[in-house]
């Protein structure tokens, strides 16, 4: 039996009501609605004959009953504040629909906090699977609220000083491939349901920190202030300037205070994500930030600290598995088109230890970690076939 639209509609079902509201989906690693949607993901597996496990890093595994280690397909469940319903929760859904209908042991991956929305930690679960992640500095991370990343995974049950201990579970893994939906217009472009990714392209999470002087917003000149917020904002339109027409940079975080309206700006906080084809395209553009934050701190008064919270080089995924894609997306006469991808994804951590691959779904409209994201289900669907007809061979 085949994967048709109406299989994935019924699982979404049953997991979309989690953290959505009028204003988007909102499931951030380590609350309650993550806990729900980790419950609404046991409860699944165990309808389909897997058993549930949760490694040291808090990624969700269904497993087969066949000894390990398996191929696996998957993503995540959490998500940005407010965002679109299917990003990450697709390809976990759609794993499931895949591992129902295999003639080869599949498990089933949910990775923990891919977003890194709460905690500016993106790709954690997967990069804890891989060795890469620095538990001492992630651990001590804070939310708005003052919680550190390491107490928000003991209140949901993990215990973090154990987190150093999840690469042994790498060893369980052959290798894995990622449903998820294109968060841009590119797959669309082409004019097919779905799209290969040859690789990912190289990214990086800044956090800038400024501090100036507060004052009366009224009475204090021009040249007396020390402008926190002023200077961020010359920061992020030379950003933006330094991306030039082929790296994308955003500013997609800012935090001010004293935050009123008849004050002058003593401090800001704000994070900057840049993307780029190539290493060297990134590298540049970040030289060139920091010359201008030095530049501002000479200028204004207003003295800026530049730190790169994550960084990642760009991914080329398995030559094999981009074949195995490739053949059986022709087959399924979608054609093989390949792209690059600007996102991040735990496709692309796990890359660098195992053969990886992922393919895109359309999304005519392009839009994404927002409650306008949309896809048809019809080509979600067909773009589950091909992958799981290239896991079944690579298996």
């Amino acid at each position: 039996m085949t994967i048709a639209a109406r299989d994935l509609a019924g699982l979404l079902s049953g997991l979309e009501p989690i953290g959505r509201s009028e204003r988007g989906t909102t499931r951030l690693a380590w609350t309650p609605e993550h806990e729900a949607a980790a419950a609404w993901f046991a409860r699944t597996a165990a309808g389909m004959g897997l058993r549930t496990e949760r490694d040291p890093a808090g990624n969700l595994w269904a497993c087969p009953e066949a000894p390990g280690p398996w191929w696996a397909v998957g993503s995540h469940l959490d998500s940005v504040r407010e965002g679109g319903r299917y990003d990450g929760a697709l390809g976990v859904v759609a794993g499931f629909a895949m591992a129902a209908r295999s003639r080869v042991p599949l498990a089933v991956i949910a990775f923990a906090d891919e977003e890194g929305a709460r905690f500016n930690t993106p790709t954690f679960g997967s990069r804890a699977l891989a060795g890469r992640l620095d538990a001492g500095d992630v651990l001590a991370r804070v939310d708005e609220d003052g919680v550190t990343l390491g107490e928000a995974m003991r209140a949901a049950g993990l215990d973090p000083d154990a987190l150093g201990e999840a690469p042994g579970w790498l060893g369980r893994l052959r290798g894995l491939l990622e449903l998820h939906i294109d968060q841009s217009r590119d797959v669309a472009e082409l004019g097919a349901a779905a799209a290969l990714v040859r690789g990912l392209a190289a990214r990086m999470r800044v956090e800038v920190e400024l501090r100036g002087e507060a004052d009366h917003a009224g009475t204090t000149r021009r040249a007396l202030r020390r402008d926190a917020l002023l200077a961020a904002a010359r920061l992020i339109l030379r950003a933006d300037e330094l991306a030039g027409e082929r790296m994308v940079a955003t500013t997609g975080r800012i935090l001010a205070w004293p935050n009123a309206p008849t004050t002058v700006p003593a401090r800001v906080r704000l994070w900057l994500d840049a993307r780029a084809p190539r290493p060297e395209e990134l590298g540049a553009w970040w030289e060139g930030v920091q010359a201008t934050a030095r530049g501002l701190t000479t200028s204004s008064g207003v003295e800026l600290r530049t730190a790169v919270v994550s960084i990642n080089h760009g991914t080329s995924f398995d030559s094999e598995v981009r074949r195995a894609l490739a053949q059986a997306a022709q087959r399924a006469g979608l054609g093989a088109h390949e792209l690059v991808c600007f996102a991040g994804h735990d496709a692309g951590v796990i890359a660098e230890r195992r053969p990886a691959g992922m393919v895109l779904v359309r999304n005519e409209g392009g839009v994404s970690h927002a409650p306008g994201e949309d896809l048809d289900l019809e080509d979600a669907a067909a773009a589950a076939r091909v992958v799981q007809a290239a896991v079944e061979v690579l298996a």
